[in-house]
């Protein structure tokens, strides 16, 4: 396929076609990526040893940190590159692509390098105690200070190459590190092989992280003549062009993730005082909800590059419909988890350890937790929206809400109120309250933005449109790339 043609799919194909195309491929791989973190907890819980399963739940928010960095500059610049698309500038996109992926670089190194400085007394305030810290040390060093750079540098790449179209390409690259994950978690997890433990998870992410980059790697060197996706270090005029930009788009989905990385260890925090059992049981737990969640984020990743492109080329009624139709799959989707996950919690719990307490604990955990999938369905949706608008406030409000200003106060009152099993209704109050505001900015923003006919206008929460939203200081440069 052509880059005219990949263009084509976002402006005139069918809109529920155009949002299965994208959206397909990415749904794959963000459930390949649970499935092999599924593998992680259900082979370090062959060990049958909590402790093992507890390690691996500590480190989650530190790997979470990860996901912000690429999330800031792979959203970011997957929204602006979709922008300039649509605008006409195939050189604005390719500025983009190069300052997001550079960008990504220089941050993931910055977070390893202090993260190894400060390892132990981090683990330490994310809730490792003195038995569990020595394997937190040895997972967090494989999976996350190894494994870092390859972690970020193959997300941005999957956003990047979703901009301009070709996300089974992104598909590609993610499923198969996700699968050699899974291939590689028994070998060096199980006793019967290396025996690594959960130390042995991570090093099995970190090495398919790696390969996932190789496949990015590949596919764009078999393709550098004619994507906008560039890794030549960009220009100081274009940094100080497009970089403000991409960072102020991405900096909603990074700033829910950071803050989930507060919301998690609190939570984890909290937790811990009731013991091994229950910080395993609530790993468990964090594995199965991925699910609704992760096929949310694969369909709402889909759909950023279509609204961005619609939005800056005008096309709001297909802008609009596409919304309607991928928040309504990822909504379903939801409902459907929600009744398979209260029906079958016991049995489900099971599959990940064999401790009859800590299954106990997970199935009650899931049971609350759970209900908050229907509402986070449809918020994933709206947030994406508006970052493809452009409506970086509107979007940052959203997130705020969700992970985070809330979380921490509410895990305070609702152990006072129902010791330990509160704990698990604060994500579902927390969701409904993001819900509600969401859905209060959005109907704010009908009139204006992807909600007309008539093109892009003003954001209604007073945000000017961002630089990206237009060709800027790159019109007329290409013209002939013009769609």
């Amino acid at each position: 396929m052509t880059p005219e043609e990949r263009l084509r799919v976002f402006e005139s194909e069918p809109f529920k076609k155009a949002v299965l195309r994208q959206a397909a491929p990415a749904v794959a791989s963000q459930l390949t990526a649970l499935v092999y973190g599924l593998a992680d907890t259900y082979f370090v819980g062959l060990l049958n040893d909590p402790k093992q399963t507890a390690s691996v739940t500590v480190c989650y928010p530190a790997f979470i940190m990860l996901t912000a960095i690429s999330n800031l500059v792979g959203v970011g610049g997957a929204a602006a590159a979709a922008r300039a698309l649509g605008a006409g500038s195939r050189k604005k996109a390719s500025a983009v692509t190069s300052v997001s992926l550079w960008a990504g670089l220089l941050f993931s190194l910055l977070f390893t390098g202090l993260l190894a400085a400060l390892l132990r007394p981090a683990l330490t305030l994310l809730g490792a105690k003195e038995q569990t810290l020595p394997l937190c040390v040895e997972y967090a060093k494989n999976a996350i200070l190894l494994g870092g750079v390859f972690t970020v540098l193959s997300n941005v790449f999957a956003n990047l190459f979703r901009a301009e179209g070709r996300a089974l390409a992104a598909s590609l690259g993610l499923s198969a590190g996700g699968l050699l994950n899974i291939l590689l978690d028994p070998f060096f997890i199980l006793p019967r092989f290396l025996g690594l433990g959960a130390a042995g998870a991570g090093l099995a992410t970190a090495v398919s992280n790696a390969a996932a980059l190789g496949v990015f790697i590949a596919v764009y060197c078999k393709n550098r003549r004619e994507t906008v996706v560039k890794t030549a270090l960009p220009r100081h005029e274009d940094v100080r062009a497009v970089s403000g930009d991409v960072l102020k788009t991405g900096f909603p989905s990074a700033a829910q993730y950071l803050l989930t990385v507060v919301a998690v260890a609190a939570q984890a925090h909290f937790v811990s005082g009731y013991g091994t059992e229950a910080v395993a049981a609530l790993g468990i737990v964090k594995k199965l909800d991925q699910l609704p969640l992760y096929f949310s984020i694969g369909v709402s990743t889909g759909l950023l590059p279509l609204l961005a492109f619609n939005h800056a080329k005008g096309s709001a009624r297909r802008a609009r419909d596409c919304f309607r139709f991928g928040t309504a799959l990822s909504f379903g989707f939801s409902l459907l988890c929600l009744v398979c996950y209260e029906a079958f919690a016991p049995r489900l719990a099971a599959l990940f350890i064999g401790d009859e307490k800590t299954v106990a604990l997970a199935a009650a955990f899931l049971r609350r937790m759970v209900t908050a999938m229907p509402l986070m369905s449809v918020c994933y949706p709206v947030i994406i929206r508006f970052q493809a608008e452009g409506r970086s406030r509107a979007a940052l409000v959203c997130s705020v809400l969700r992970k985070g200003l809330l979380d921490l106060p509410l895990l305070y009152l609702m152990d006072l109120a129902a010791p330990l099993y509160g704990l698990m209704w604060v994500q579902p109050m927390v969701d409904g309250i993001s819900l509600a505001a969401a859905l209060a900015l959005l109907k704010r923003g009908a009139g204006s933005g992807l909600s007309a006919d008539n093109g892009p206008e003003p954001a209604s929460d007073g945000e000017p449109e961002g630089e990206l939203g237009g060709v800027g200081q790159y019109e007329g440069h290409d013209a002939g790339h013009k769609g």
